[in-house]
């Protein structure tokens, strides 16, 4: 039996306009922000969930897994083979925490600082396309949109 292929629209096109669902509209630019990360960061070493995990270490040096897991809204499960993969490329060092035996804290190591600044940049460009066309007050009000939603919509 043949099988009918149909035209589906394109982004931008019909309800993956502007008339479409902002959820779908969220997720629909997450996905093309995620593509472009993954491209840029390919050449580096880094898988895009590693950055965001080597970001959030040199944000918060010391974290353990679940304190990353929870803020880069990733499973425990995945954010362990995350830090695993990375501790095998010597990117992160793991310590035990002073009064709790089972933690571990995280950190960069200086092979770890290198990479993830080799993948800023790569990123920095990624976000410029992403806001070309867009002035800074424009700029300004979809960060604190994105805030408002991230702090008021709750699962």
């Amino acid at each position: 039996m043949a099988s009918k292929t149909r035209n589906l629209p394109g982004a931008g096109e019909c309800k993956r306009g502007t008339q479409g669902h902002i959820g779908y509209l969220l997720r629909q630019a997450h996905g093309a922000l995620r593509g472009a990360l993954d491209a840029a960061l390919v050449e580096a070493g880094l898988t895009t969930p590693q950055f965001l995990v080597l970001t959030l270490l040199d944000a918060y040096p010391g974290a353990s897994g679940a304190d990353i897991a929870r803020i880069a809204q990733l499973t425990p499960q995945t954010v362990n083979l995350i830090v695993r993969k990375l501790a095998d490329g010597k990117l992160l060092g793991r310590n035990e925490h002073e009064t709790h035996g089972r933690v571990l804290r995280l950190a960069l190591t200086t092979a770890g600082r290198a990479r993830l600044a080799r993948c800023k940049l790569r990123a920095a460009a990624v976000e410029r396309e992403l806001l070309s066309g867009v002035d800074a007050a424009t700029e300004a009000k979809i960060r604190a949109w994105l805030v408002s939603v991230a702090t008021r919509v709750r699962s």
